[in-house]
Order: structure tokens, then sequence, then C-alpha cells
């Protein structure tokens, strides 16, 4: 079976001022290639200025890459006009570190969640508000919070009202870049079993970018290590965990605090309650 999301050989540049660099500009994703199957989990782990949030912005068709492709359910996205990307920007969807920053502190959580349902036409405000409520509750919200502005939850409740936007025009592959990491560690758990819960229940694939490797083979069913731009290595969360064949590999595992946490399989990351 085909992947439902395909990268080969990609590269994102930036343009650098002259003098300053390449005149090809500077590469911030040089090379990159992966699949992600339907309903799966690849986790994407580097530090800092790797690339993984310039990888996320392509991925989700808000930058153009340089050159190399982008297939989602066959289809080549990196050719595609802006018009045709209007149609395949509700099946990407992406959920940023800072939800606080991406939500719109006018609004109320009914508004935001109900925005992209109104801008991809769905019709009614009746059912816009009754679709709105039930996604609100499915991440863990009350309708009792549907009036609330941003500012007026906690950060982790802005993260399930951010997840909560992101599922409103039900997404295929859904982007979370770090969008755990600003978390603290009982809430990190309380959101990672919610993205769990629904990749069981919609079969949704999610590219999971991170610094923190510990997570990411909680996450994930496969991982790749992202430094300078290219991925370095590539396999099973538990393979890479205990044997890291690479130097910025080692680095991430070394900032595990216990390495001795077991690195689940897919068939270990079904939630029970």
């Amino acid at each position: 079976m085909e992947p439902l999301l395909s990268v080969r050989g990609l590269v994102k540049r930036y343009p650098v001022a002259r003098g300053a660099g390449s005149p090809a500009g500077v590469a911030a994703v040089d090379g990159v290639s992966f699949s992600v199957g339907r309903g799966s989990t690849l986790a994407l782990v580097g530090e800092s200025g790797s690339g993984k949030t310039t990888l996320a912005l392509c991925l989700s068709c808000l930058e153009r890459a340089t050159s190399g492709t982008i297939r989602f359910d066959g289809r080549e996205l990196t050719s595609l006009s802006n018009i045709e990307l209007r149609q395949v920007r509700p099946q990407i969807q992406l959920v940023f570190q800072e939800a606080a920053g991406s939500l719109n502190p006018r609004f109320t959580a009914l508004e935001i969640i109900s925005e992209p349902l109104l801008i991809h036409g769905l019709p009614g405000a009746a059912l816009r508000k009754l679709r709105a409520v039930a996604l609100l509750e499915r991440v863990g919200l009350s309708s009792g919070m549907a009036e609330r502005r941003p500012a007026e939850f906690s950060g982790g409740q802005r993260q399930r009202l951010a997840i909560a936007r992101a599922l409103a025009l039900e997404p295929r592959v859904l982007i979370l870049d770090e969008a755990l990491s600003a978390l603290d560690c009982s809430v990190q758990a309380q959101i990672a079993n919610l993205l769990l819960n629904l990749q069981a229940e919609r079969g949704i694939a999610y590219v999971f970018i991170t610094h923190d490797f510990a997570m990411a083979a909680h996450m994930a069913d496969e991982v790749a290590v992202l430094e300078s731009g290219r991925i370095v290595e590539l396999g099973a969360p538990a393979k890479v965990l205990r044997h890291p064949e690479q130097a910025a590999t080692r680095a991430l595992v070394a900032a595990v605090p216990r390495i001795d946490r077991p690195a689940l399989g897919p068939a270990d990351r079904v939630v029970k309650h």
C-alpha cells in the first residue's frame, strides 16, 4: 500500500545577503526523505536549528520547497498552484508549540474552532456550533468553556483548543511542531494520551516534531533524527533509542532523564482507561 505521505529529496533554501554565503542560499532542509503510513506516527527529533520547523511548514504547504517532492495520498503537492493547495490544506493540519500565539485572542473558543468550518464553506451557523462544541468536548474541554477567550485557559487547555481547531476539518495528517514541549510533565502525558486516543479512533497520521527523545519513543512507530537539515538516522524507536549509531542521536539519547524508560511499540501505544 502506498504511504499516505511520502517525502523524497526535499530541499528548502533561504536566500542570504550578498557576500554572506553561497549564491544558492542556506539550506534549512537538505535532501530529506521519509514516508508516513495511514494511522501511524513518524517522530522527527532534533536540536533547535536542525530544520524541524521549516520541514513542518513545507509539509503543511505553508512554505514552498526549493526542490524535491511531497506526495499526499498519491498526489504530488510541490507543483500545485495556490488554488489547488487550498483543496489539500484542510487534510494536512499543523499544531504549533505555543498555542497562545496561534489563537486569535479576541475570539471565543467556539469562534476559534468554527472559523475553519466557516472559511471552508460548511453551511449553517447552528451546524458549525454543534461541530465546534463536540470537538471541545472530545479534547477534554467542557461545553461551558465555549465562550471563554484564550487568555482564560491554562497552557494545557489552550493546546487542547489548538488541537480541536486542527481537527475541525477532519484532517488525515496532523503535524505537531513541539506541541508538547511548553507543557509540564503531567499535562504532557494528558495531551499525549489524547493524541493517541484520537489516532486510534480516527486513523490520523502524525508527524510528531520534538527534541524530547523519550516522548518520541512513546508516541512514534518510527523515529527520524534531524541534524543540519538532514535525516542522519531512521528506524524503530526501540532500535534508535537503544542502539544509536550517529553522534547527533547519541547526544539526544543522553539527554533522556531515564534511559531505562521503555520504548513503546505500536501495540503498546493504545491507551487503556
